[in-house]
């Protein structure tokens, strides 16, 4: 079981890794990540108690959160340990239940999105239906407390600030100071006034820093809690006890420190706010997804909590309502918007037999529905779940900054004591301790961690709006730097619903009768192709059915050995002339089947698949991206050549197997991705640069691939492409604004430009343009929103 859960504490690229090394040191643990952008990690194989045991060790403490269920079946003390132990044994961090009340309180994991329901699911095996009262929010908003810690130093700082430097702007201020309370009191007034900035809104630099130096890996706050102490520290000495420094070097820069936390503070603000907008997507997507569901019981309407219905429930869908969970119409005519699910904004007719999905919003007929999946089993809350697993992951482009960052704040520690050792030998112990901290606060290992990860939140959230699912971190990476993309034909670039069109029989065969044989042994079959033939099935007896992948399928039917199938399916059998019939047809774009019974060849069959309208407007789509186009598939080389031509393919391969789909593939020259959506497909989508399964295709071929597409149809193709593209590019651009950043500004904080005439940079100036850096990485990503 794959856990998720908040981790608190996490402001830069160093904090993730030593938050992972440690969920990855607990025994058994396994896939451990962490994502600085969204404070979430995930890890599988392990408890939650052990994972918060671990994280708070390693100073990144989870974040838990309280829930509240009514449990109406505990009668006794007994039931009482029973619930309690149910609870904590399906990952509950405490557990008390209350007789009383008939109530259980439960904390556990923030994020953990599946905890609930299987608390729910333990406590049902354990005998114990419970329901739930009340849950706290998993994700709080950090920017309204963000905000406040920012006001507290703003306004604590903004005397120290005045006292001086007002001064510097305006002599005659400071010749009032000097006249009324003198320096030596305003230096206390600002000594007291910093020293409060820094223990109480810049508290959590010093919390979260000084560990981190005292374990001998430091971060982002172990820097700012360096550089801020430094300079107040500094200031003090010079402030009450001058006589220690060497004469000429006392100064005060109690401005520098408070400056420096209100600065980086409001940076923390900003990112804070800007990151919330960053799951925009997902939580527009929850909300989706009613509260509340009209159950039918007795034929009379009752509204109920949507979690409360199960599968099987009858549910009466109203004019305009969303659909509560997925289901089957049972009863009624309407339309069903399901733009949220494929992104297609044409609504589809429902009738009876027809599936809904939960979330889609129906049209002006009522409906009722039988339920057929529920909770996290909807086909919604499967998309929410795989689109938060995607903003999880890691981009293999991540492993590199990772490396990076993993030594830059020892080498930043280390750039600043080189600086502080030349200016002290060059211009005194002041101007030395000035430019250390202005080096210490500069350096924004926060932008590099957030480079990557917000820009892929924003990115996967972009595309599940659009139908488009990444399931995995490399799919989205790779998916913009492939150079081909390869289609299935059937089901993918056609409709995937063949109908029969053309048959032709052998002398002395009675045509209706064997097709009825053909249809009952075609009805075994999961084939889109055979469910064409399934249609004339007889009521007969069928035995020792096997399917052979890519060509065809034999059996006994009704005591005859009747194999149906292509060409190389036939084991020698001469067709003669209905081979020379077949050929026509495959010409024309036809699908030919051929059949023999006992051995010999009594029929073939012509089997036409129409494209989808959308398949020649998204192949040109993606050659304009630049992508060349190849066709792979199991129907004979004569109609793959038609559809191929039909549509303008670059390289077009016919009468392939499975194993032959994954050589050709191999075969192209560069790159490629594979599109495809049957059981067949399943080996080529594992083997593809990426795999691609379209909407109603083999949950097999879906497992197999990096990308899921929740519309039919391969127009989602060309927005996966562009997105990704557009994901990748904005990535780009945020690592080299967070390493050309760092590069440029930390030697000129140093002083490096002061021999060539060039300027300093002051600690206040530093700190303000290392928070404002973070803040443009996650603007930045921001863009996606409109990709």
């Amino acid at each position: 079981m794959v856990r998720e859960f908040q981790i608190t504490g996490l402001n830069c690229a160093g904090c993730v890794g030593r938050a992972e090394a440690a969920l990855a040191a607990i025994p058994g643990a396994g896939g451990a990540q962490v994502n600085l952008a969204s404070h979430s990690g995930q890890v599988a194989g392990v408890t939650a108690a052990a994972v918060e045991e671990a994280l708070a060790r390693a100073g990144y403490p989870a974040r838990r959160v309280t829930a509240e269920l009514s449990v109406p079946e505990m009668h006794c003390g007994s039931c009482v340990a029973r619930v309690e132990d149910a609870a904590r044994g399906a990952g509950a961090l405490s557990a008390e239940a209350n007789l009383a009340e008939r109530a259980l309180r439960v904390e556990m994991l923030a994020g953990d999105a599946a905890g609930l329901a299987d608390l729910r699911a333990a406590l049902a095996q354990a005998g114990f239906a419970a329901e739930v009262v009340s849950d706290t929010p998993e994700v709080p908003d950090e920017a309204p407390a963000a905000l406040h810690r920012f006001e507290m130093a703003a306004a604590l700082s903004l005397p120290v600030l005045v006292l001086e430097m007002g001064g510097h702007i305006f002599p005659a201020f400071h010749h009032w100071i000097m006249r009324t309370i003198g320096m030596e009191t305003s230096h206390l007034i600002q000594m007291i006034l910093t020293l409060i900035v820094l223990a109480w809104p810049g508290a959590g630099f010093f919390a979260r820093g000084v560990p981190g130096i005292l374990r001998a890996r430091p971060d982002m706050d172990a820097l700012v809690a360096l550089g801020t102490s430094a300079a107040f520290g500094f200031s003090a000495v010079s402030a009450l006890a001058p006589g220690l420094l060497p004469p000429g070097s006392a100064a005060v820069y109690f401005e520098t420190a408070a400056i420096i936390v209100t600065l980086i503070l409001l940076g923390r603000w900003l990112e804070a706010r800007a990151r919330a907008r960053t799951g925009d997507a997902v939580r527009a997507l929850m909300d989706l997804a009613p509260d509340t569901a009209v159950l039918l019981q007795g034929g009379a309407p009752k509204d109920v909590p949507a979690r409360d219905v199960a599968v099987g429930d009858r549910l009466l869908l109203r004019p305009g309502a969303r659909v509560p969970v997925d289901g089957v119409v049972a009863a009624g005519i309407s339309t069903v918007d399901e733009a949220l699910l494929t992104g297609e904004p044409v609504p589809v007719s429902k009738a009876e037999g027809d599936s809904v999905s939960a979330g889609c919003i129906n049209g002006a007929g009522t409906l009722e529905i039988t339920a057929t999946g529920v909770g996290a089993e909807t086909s919604l809350a499967r998309i929410v779940a795989m689109t938060r697993r995607a903003q999880a992951a890691r981009l293999p482009v991540q492993e590199v900054i990772n490396q990076v960052t993993a030594w830059f704040v020892p080498a930043v520690l280390a750039i600043a004591a080189l600086t502080f050792g030349i200016w002290l030998a060059l211009d005194g112990l002041g101007p030395a301790v000035v430019a250390a901290i202005s080096v210490l606060i500069i350096a924004c290992p926060c932008a590099m961690g957030l480079a990557t990860p917000v820009s892929v939140m924003v990115g996967t959230g972009r595309a599940a709006e659009h139908g488009v699912l990444f399931r995995t971190g490399a799919a989205l990476q790779r998916l913009g730097q492939v150079a081909w993309v390869a289609f299935d034909k059937t089901g993918t670039v056609t409709q995937g619903a063949p109908h029969l069109t053309d048959r032709a029989f052998a002398d002395g065969v009675d045509g209706t009768a064997l097709m009825a044989r053909i249809g009952a042994l075609e009805a075994q079959s999961e084939h889109p192709l055979a469910r064409a033939l399934a249609r004339e099935a007889g009521d007969l007896d069928v035995a020792e059915f096997r399917a052979t992948p890519g060509q065809g399928a034999a059996a006994r039917v009704a005591g005859r050995a009747l194999r149906v199938g292509n060409a190389g399916f036939m084991e020698g059998a001469d067709f003669g002339a209905l081979a020379d019939r077949a050929a026509s047809w495959a010409a024309e774009g036809a699908t030919p089947i051929f059949v023999t019974e006992e051995g010999r060849a009594v029929a073939a069959l012509a089997l036409r698949d129409p494209l989808r309208a959308d398949a020649p407007a998204a192949m040109a789509g993606l050659r304009g991206q630049g992508l060349s186009l190849a066709l792979m598939s199991g129907d004979v080389p004569a109609a793959a050549d038609h559809i191929g031509a039909a549509l303008g393919m670059d390289a077009v391969h016919g009468g392939l197997r499975p194993e032959d789909k994954v050589a050709a593939l191999r075969g192209l020259p560069g790159p490629a991705a594979f599109v495809g959506d049957g059981i067949n497909d399943a080996p080529v989508l594992a083997a593809a640069e990426v795999g691609i399964a379209i909407a109603g295709g083999a949950d097999v071929a879906s497992e197999a691939a990096g990308v899921v597409l929740t519309a039919p149809g391969p127009a989602p193709v060309v927005r996966a492409v562009a997105l990704s593209r557009a994901t990748m590019r904005n990535i780009r651009q945020n690592l080299v604004w967070a390493f050309g950043y760092n590069v440029l500004l930390i030697p000129v904080a140093a002083g490096a430009l002061v021999p060539f005439g060039g300027p300093t940079l002051s600690p206040a100036l530093a700190g303000g343009a290392m928070a404002l850096s973070s803040v443009a990485v996650v603007t930045n990503a921001l863009r996606l929103r409109r990709a």
